[in-house]
């Protein structure tokens, strides 16, 4: 709920700026991005970028619910996995996971062709976890819920267009994109709420950390085309990692492709149909038991000892995972845009045991700031007739 607070004074502040400062503007008549070639879609990466010398912000709330254990393309029971870990199964492993996460991102551009800004993003993560009866006699409890909270990493991103048929207003565009992920999160979060005291100085497994704990690069091609009123593109992106973090492990590395459509039934309104595919390796290297708490092992330093829940297994991460995500955009008024979309999985095939996407929503408040550089500033004498852009 804090964090849902804070999300709330950031916008309040961003819209008091934006009513009170912007300058007067020749907005777009409804959702179309005109340097864009059409309207864009908020969620993936490249997307939404303002006219040139005009900054722009994103606002998004996401929620993530995750629910029940899938090996491969099969569901796995918990009654399955969990028992002995002398007989390979689990003292603890996970029901389901709920995750909200808050953004903000700032951007800029440069020029025509060249775009750069970067997002921060909030992180709150609660996964009930179910124990097997020989922890169930010893806590007197079914389970408990794990918990972790906190920034995640940062992405700073620069789009470069190679492309265009029309400088202005484009039907057809090809671009690039590069990011860089700093690890502004934490990967040292303990186990607080874990119900026995002397598991609660243990770290929390890697999905419940808030960071990589590694500087990760991102390489990505932008295909946007249009033929009003209609809009689509694909764009494809990889992130490889190589490198290990304090405590010993890196992330697999990434490449996800993207497709969209769009079709606008009015000058502010638009629906949007999307597939969403990702490919993830598992995670290199282990995390370390020598330093804050033990790394998940029954016996603190042992590499032989059984994992005590899957969560801890490396090899239990990663997969591939096909989403079908719609959605609508709706213009309150000029240079504002509201964003809502609904993912669900139709495929996933999981290095497992792990737990499976249920589905994704998320909502976005896109917001354009035109400053005196740009071709839609209007001047004093706009500023004078009372046209601020609304």
């Amino acid at each position: 709920m804090k964090k849902i607070k804070n999300l709330q004074s950031l916008t309040g502040i961003i819209l008091i700026i934006n009513l009170y400062l912007q300058l007067p503007a020749y907005p777009y008549t409804g959702l179309c991005c005109g340097k864009c070639g059409g309207n864009m879609p908020l969620n993936i990466p490249g997307g939404g970028v303002p006219e040139t010398f005009e900054y722009r912000t994103k606002i998004s709330y996401t929620y993530m619910n995750m629910d029940g254990l899938k090996e491969g393309r099969s569901d796995v029971k918990l009654r399955e996995i969990l028992g002995d870990p002398a007989n390979g199964k689990f003292m603890a492993a996970p029901k389901s996971m709920a995750m909200q996460m808050g953004s903000f991102s700032l951007g800029y551009s440069f020029t025509d062709d060249f775009f750069a800004g970067f997002m921060a993003m909030w992180n709150d993560n609660t996964m009930p976890m179910r124990f097997n009866s020989k922890m169930q006699n010893m806590t007197g409890r079914e389970g408990y819920d794990m918990e972790s909270a906190g920034f995640g990493d940062t992405m700073f991103m620069a789009k470069y267009r190679l492309y265009a048929d029309d400088p202005l207003m484009p039907k057809k565009e090809y671009s690039l994109l590069f990011g860089l992920s700093i690890p502004t999160g934490s990967i040292d979060k303990k186990n607080k709420s874990h119900p026995l005291k002397a598991r609660q100085d243990e770290l929390l497994p890697y999905s419940m950390q808030t960071s990589t704990g590694t500087i990760d690069p991102t390489v990505g091609f932008l295909y946007e085309a249009s033929s009003s009123p209609h809009w689509w593109g694909i764009n494809s992106y990889i992130t490889p990692r190589f490198t290990d973090n304090h405590r010993g492990y890196h992330l697999g590395s990434e490449a996800k492709i993207d497709m969209y459509y769009m079709y606008q039934f009015r000058y502010n309104f638009l629906a949007e149909f999307q597939i969403n595919a990702k490919f993830a390796d598992s995670i290199h290297g282990e995390a370390d038991s020598a330093r804050n708490g033990s790394s998940g092992r029954a016996t603190k330093g042992d590499p032989s000892s059984p994992y005590m829940t899957p969560l801890w297994d490396p090899d239990n991460y990663g997969g591939t995972k096909l989403f079908a995500t719609a959605g609508i955009q709706w213009q309150p008024f000029p240079l504002h845009i509201l964003n809502l979309q609904l993912s669900l999985p139709i495929y996933q095939d999981l290095n497992g045991p792990q737990l499976k996407d249920d589905y994704r929503l998320m909502l976005t408040w896109y917001i354009e700031f035109v400053t005196n550089k740009s071709r839609r500033y209007l001047g004093e004498k706009g500023r004078d007739s009372g046209n601020l852009g609304f």
